[in-house]
């Protein structure tokens, strides 16, 4: 089943969904606090202006002006409620503004009612507006006062709808903030990820003892930083290299000097039991020395990577095989150039060979081409390996015949040398139990590259 990543890998990428989504958060509360700030204006303003009325109408009545009339007028007296209660749409915010500012104005009242008017008011009109001009529209607030005396005072006032313009205008202005900041942030992040990402290609191609250019430092100063200390590590790890390839070579000569020497000396002894045996633990000594020196040294072989015949190399060691008398079975292949280390490579192929035919007496090495590369495989009909113990055997000095039986020895070196030669090409090695009895060695080896 595919998988969808809606989160970005890059950095640059993670960049700006962080800063698009905190941006969104801040605009949405923006947008809040905008929208309650034009709603408590709107209210403020309705209620200063229907009190201002109120007021100077009162004051101009008292002071002996026109008196307030029931058909006529800004603000007109009614006897009775001029807004019916059971179709009215009241606005409770607005009632309690209209009564703090009637409060503070020193009008007194005994109660205050609102009805916001909708396009299908005019027929519920009871305060003789349906004449008046502008005054039955939508976007005018019905007000009621009761005054002290039980009589009403109604008015108009103007209820201006929130309009698509702010909308607009902040959704323009989002766009705006999301284009520049935004494209400020992936220039940024492209500019630190681009020379983190030549690092990342560089550090995963890295071969020690390979001669590779130094990454070259861009970026900001952090990065170049990096890849400088980078740089820098590469050149110790290959200089350390160095030295361990020296002082191997020098144990290695030391070594095999006084083992050539004791195995000059054996020949001198006249009991040919005692110097069979001395011979052969002189030889399993050098094999040993050998398969150390061999495990240490991956990776820095001094051999050049050339392109052979798969088929034809498997065979060879199975020819080598079948001359010291075993019985090791290829089957017929085409042919299948591939571009190895072919003696490290027929060393591995050999030690798993050779594991095959100690324990089982035989064996049978299949080479094949796959859809990811090329697979070799040595299959016998042994006791096979316990499967907990599987993957312990591929680690150094592991055996899992733990007897001191020369006729099985060797020190657990061979699967962990073979695995170490398939891994350095990219490749793996597995082992696996057959039905029926009997061990898979399998060697899967990726595509050459060139």
């Amino acid at each position: 089943m595919k998988r969808w990543h809606i989160w970005p890998r890059s950095l640059a990428g993670q960049m700006a969904a962080l800063l698009a989504l905190a941006l969104f958060v801040a605009q949405a509360i923006n947008f809040g606090l905008i929208l309650n700030e034009r709603a408590n204006a709107r209210l403020m303003q309705a209620a200063r202006l229907a009190v201002t009325r109120v007021a100077d109408a009162l004051e101009r009545e008292a002071n002996g002006g026109r008196p307030l009339l029931a058909d006529r007028g800004r603000i007109r007296r009614q006897p009775t409620n001029p807004i019916l209660p059971f179709l009215k749409t009241p606005e409770p915010k607005l009632e309690a503004e209209l009564r703090r500012q009637l409060t503070a104005a020193g009008i007194p009242f005994r109660q205050v009612d609102t009805n916001r008017l909708g396009e299908s008011d005019e027929g519920t009109d009871r305060a003789g507006w349906k004449g008046a001009r502008h005054y039955n529209r939508p976007g005018q607030m019905e007000i009621a006062v009761q005054q002290p005396d039980g009589r009403w005072l109604a008015l108009r006032a103007p209820w201006p709808q929130p309009g698509p313009r702010l909308l607009i205008a902040l959704l323009t202005q989002t766009l705006i903030l999301y284009g520049i900041v935004l494209l400020s942030v992936l220039w940024i992040g492209s500019r630190i990820t681009r020379p983190l990402r030549t690092l990342a290609t560089a550090a995963r191609a890295f071969r020690p003892g390979e001669d590779a250019e130094a990454v070259e430092e861009r970026g900001p100063a952090d990065v170049r930083a990096v890849i400088a200390a980078y740089n820098k590590l590469g050149t110790r790890v290959t200089a350390m290299l160095d030295e361990k390839d020296r002082m191997l070579g020098a144990i290695g000569h030391d070594l095999r000097t006084p083992l050539a020497a004791l195995r000059v000396r054996v020949e001198s002894v006249e009991d040919d039991d005692d110097r069979q045996r001395m011979a052969d633990t002189i030889d399993e000594m050098a094999r040993m020395l050998e398969d150390i020196l061999s495990l240490a040294r991956l990776g820095r072989s001094s051999e050049a990577v050339t392109e052979v015949d798969l088929a034809a190399l498997v065979d060879a060691v199975a020819e080598d095989f079948r001359d010291l008398g075993h019985d090791v079975a290829t089957r017929e292949v085409e042919r299948l150039p591939w571009r190895i280390r072919p003696a490290t490579m027929r060393r591995a192929v050999r030690n798993l060979v050779e594991n095959a035919v100690k324990y089982a007496g035989a064996a049978e090495v299949v080479v094949e081409r796959t859809a990811s590369g090329a697979c070799i495989a040595v299959l016998d009909r042994g006791p096979g390996i316990p499967d907990d113990k599987l993957t312990h055997v591929f680690e150094p000095f592991i055996r899992v015949e733990t007897s001191r039986n020369r006729d099985t020895g060797g020190i657990g070196l061979g699967l962990a040398l073979a695995r170490a030669i398939v891994q350095d090409v990219g490749g793996t090695l597995s082992l696996a139990n057959r039905e029926g009895g009997g061990l898979a060695a399998t060697i899967t080896l990726p595509p050459p590259r060139n």
